[in-house]
């Protein structure tokens, strides 16, 4: 079964608005590189080279980092003299990567539709281009087997960021303490595996995948979770890229 890496890429971001005012968050820098580069080296590592980039905010800025991955990642020659350009110490990145303009305003769900032609009848894995998870895809492509459901989606727990309050009925804080992990929830961190089947739950560009699609699916109990223990960060401010 080939797997293409469908990275839904989000509209303007509000929360990271400091820099996704000029560029879609994907292209966020981390360290050198953006966001999704990241990201598709973590599926690569595994062996998904193909991937379909759900692209809307600016979209033009993901297609032309792309055309100009060489510049970005090579030493270049530029020869004036015979107006010629050389890239030297290429990296070998065997990816085939589909960046489909889905709309500035469509939502996620209407995205993953609108990519169906390119997906196919094959099974294929979809994540958010804001997040980024060292979740072992070999072994979550496994468990998706196993359960023979149409979807499985990875979940983590996130963290209380802040300190936890007793309050009573008269306002008077009963008592403080700092977070600790019990009081950790279950998230969706993306890094999907969905049957093509999924795709019947789609309607059009305003269909959120998050809510009719994946309530549906739990409804119907072909939704299942992958439950990852170690590393995920999503991108919501400044503060998180200068942490990561």
């Amino acid at each position: 079964v080939r797997l293409d890496g469908d990275t839904g890429q989000r509209g303007i971001g509000t929360r990271i608005s400091e820099e996704s005012q000029y560029k879609p968050k994907p292209l966020i820098e981390i360290g050198d590189m953006p966001i999704l580069w990241h990201i598709m080296k973590g599926f690569s590592s595994y062996g998904i080279h193909e991937f379909v980039i759900c692209a809307g905010y600016k979209q033009n800025m993901v297609k032309e980092w792309f055309n100009n991955y060489f510049l970005h990642t090579s030493d270049v020659l530029f020869d004036l003299e015979k107006k010629q350009t050389h890239f030297l110490q290429t990296g070998e990145e065997l990816w085939k990567v589909i960046v489909a303009n889905t709309g500035r305003d469509t939502m996620t769900g209407g995205r993953i539709k609108r990519i169906q032609k390119y997906v196919g009848d094959e099974t294929f894995m979809m994540t958010y281009g804001d997040a980024v998870c060292d979740v072992n895809i070999e072994k979550l492509l496994a468990f998706h087997q196993s359960h023979g459901k149409l979807a499985t989606l990875t979940s983590v727990m996130q963290e209380q960021s802040k300190g936890i309050l007793d309050i009573g009925g008269n306002n008077t804080v009963r008592a403080f303490r700092e977070k600790s992990q019990r009081d950790s929830a279950p998230i969706n961190a993306g890094y999907m595996v969905l049957e093509p089947q999924v795709f019947d739950y789609l309607t059009g560009d305003d269909c959120v995948f998050e809510q009719e699609p994946l309530e549906r699916l739990a409804r119907e109990e072909q939704l299942m979770s992958y439950r990852h223990l170690l590393i995920y960060s999503k991108f919501l401010s400044l503060h998180h890229l200068v942490y990561v």
